[in-house]
């Protein structure tokens, strides 16, 4: 059986012995109650254009009648090769969906031998604490001394077993965001999330899940 040509994700094709489909405009990966696809059914230089939810049992069965009557064909025969069809577009975008997370993950860095050597030798320096805190400051970071390096090492305390936790206070436009945004962007991607909005239960589900980063909450 001839496996389903993805190359073009808007232009899908498939052949079932002399039946060809073409899926125009690809599919849409969200909604998974529903799978509605443009079809265009090519046999014997007879064309069939459909706009169907193929997961409509109604709409499903126009589809199959019309190919069958127009191709000349019985019923009996369409509906498994329709239905190969769905189940090929269904593992394709489940397949699609499931690359889509994946891609969405923040990418662990891997430090090279040399950064390694690098950063130890950085972590037994004396004046550890000064150097880290002025490399703060070139990073954006202007004034705020004392709060962008307490920040930090607050930041990094999620290593611990027990992390240190901080709430930032002041007048608006004094720069509180800027400070947490600004130092955030020192701590890996894959440590931190942001958020703007909670309901009253949200640390409830946060405290019970997998999470063990920085949470940024900003008002």
């Amino acid at each position: 059986m001839q496996k389903l040509n993805t190359q073009n994700p808007d232009f899908l094709t498939w052949t079932h012995e002399n039946i060809q489909f073409d899926i125009l405009g690809g599919i849409r990966l969200e909604g998974l109650d529903r799978l509605r696809v443009t079809v265009r059914a090519t046999y014997d230089n007879i064309i069939i254009r459909h706009n169907v939810d193929l997961y409509n049992d109604n709409q499903l069965t126009v589809l199959v009648r019309k190919c069958a009557e127009r191709f000349e064909m019985s019923s009996s025969f369409m509906y498994p090769v329709v239905g190969e069809l769905v189940n090929l577009l269904e593992d394709y975008r489940i397949k699609e969906i499931n690359a889509q997370k994946e891609n969405s993950k923040p990418k662990k860095k891997e430090l090279t031998k040399d950064e390694i050597k690098e950063a130890t030798q950085l972590l037994k320096t004396p004046n550890l604490l000064k150097i880290v805190n002025d490399l703060i400051g070139k990073s954006g970071v202007i004034g705020e001394e004392n709060n962008r390096l307490l920040m930090y090492i607050i930041f990094t305390s999620r290593l611990m077993s027990n992390p240190l936790h901080i709430i930032s206070m002041g007048a608006s436009g004094t720069g509180k965001s800027h400070l947490q945004e600004t130092v955030a962007e020192l701590i890996p991607e894959e440590d931190t999330l942001s958020i703007t909005d909670l309901s009253e239960s949200s640390f409830y589900y946060l405290l019970n899940s997998s999470y063990k980063c920085n949470f940024l909450v900003k008002q």
